[in-house]
């Protein structure tokens, strides 16, 4: 994480979504810019929450783990999404991991001046409840995506969301992917993953490359399977 001192980049951020009657004036001098490359963790599950961020460029993926160590994805997520609303609310640590898929940055705030100058500002509080109330129902729905969609629909949508937004069916995107890792994530064993991949590759969706990585060959295949992608819809 680097704080990035631009203060005309952070009010240009704010004008673009709206935030300046959310975070009104007296909160204002006390935003800051911060960027994070991909695959740095924003937070992790457990950890004391000081910070309200909110996404204002690049994708994040959303996780959480258990206590034997599995992990499963709950969602990805792209601009403007707020991470540590409900740890601020509840004085709770963080509930979840959020790791950086792409180059992302973050307008970042501490707790101290939320509870200062925001908890009577009725914008602000009713910002947090329209986020909060989402977060709440697309969890509830991610946890039945995982049991009710076959695991060539959540391979396709994982594949969909770790890739590059911009590929067309002409580009192609190089993936390191960890397939144990991306068993753990989306709810199957690494020997029905396995198979599922080689399904795909003798479909030409995909290629599967020495060390892990993975081709994909056909971003508009991967689309028309997995439909309206699970992890982003």
């Amino acid at each position: 994480m680097r704080e990035q001192k631009d203060q005309e980049q952070l009010l240009a951020y704010i004008q673009a979504y709206q935030l300046d009657s959310i975070f009104h004036e007296p909160l204002i001098p006390h935003l800051s810019l911060y960027s994070f490359d991909q695959g740095e963790l924003i937070c992790s599950q457990g950890e004391t929450s000081e910070y309200l961020y909110v996404l204002v460029k690049g994708k994040v993926k959303i996780y959480i783990s258990s206590p034997e160590g599995k992990t499963l994805i709950l969602s990805f997520k792209k601009p403007i999404e707020v991470i540590g609303d409900i740890e601020y609310v509840r004085g709770i640590d963080i509930i979840n991991t959020v790791e950086a898929v792409s180059s992302v940055w973050m307008i970042g705030i501490h707790y101290r001046w939320l509870k200062q100058y925001g908890s009577d500002h009725a914008p602000f509080l009713q910002f947090l409840l329209d986020i909060i109330t989402k977060k709440f129902q697309l969890k509830n729905n991610s946890m039945t995506f995982n049991i009710m969609y076959p695991v060539e629909v959540r391979l396709a949508s994982y594949l969909l969301s770790v890739s590059s937004d911009e590929a067309d069916s002409h580009d192609k995107d190089q993936l390191s992917i960890s397939i144990k890792d991306a068993a753990n994530l989306i709810g199957t064993s690494y020997r029905h993953l396995n198979r599922v991949i080689t399904q795909f590759c003798e479909e030409g969706l995909i290629e599967r490359h020495r060390g892990g990585s993975i081709l994909v060959k056909d971003r508009n295949g991967l689309k028309d399977l997995a439909g309206d992608n699970i992890y982003e819809s």
